[in-house]
């Protein structure tokens, strides 16, 4: 799928404490295989740290960190979902979690490998 339109996205968790919207024309779609985004599975969208708003349940937020504690991975704390990250690699992206953009089928979605091994 070819996307080329900057659109408005709105996305969730699973049990939808927590609510995202997200400005993106999704031209960058990677997977990672660093040591946490392998376990995840998830395909993220990057784009800069204002492309996305929380609109709804910013407290059921929290963060996990590790090794060098400049990533920040965001998860909601009711039903566990990760639901974006800001980015170790550049300070100044977001990961959105396309999994959690219902207007999107996630499967007919290409990604590339960010090799963050």
């Amino acid at each position: 799928i070819n996307y080329q339109y900057i659109m408005l996205y709105r996305g969730s968790c699973h049990c939808g404490s927590v609510k995202f919207s997200v400005k993106t024309d999704l031209s960058k779609v990677v997977q990672c295989n660093c040591s946490i985004c392998k376990r995840k599975n998830a395909k993220m969208n990057l784009v800069p740290k204002d492309a996305i708003t929380i609109t709804h349940g910013e407290e059921n937020l929290t963060i996990y960190q590790f090794d060098t504690n400049i990533a920040k991975h965001f998860f909601c704390k009711i039903c566990g979902i990760y639901t974006h990250h800001q980015r170790k690699s550049d300070p100044n992206g977001i990961g959105v979690n396309l999994g959690c953009l219902d207007e999107l089928d996630y499967f007919a979605i290409d990604s590339e490998l960010l090799n963050n091994k």
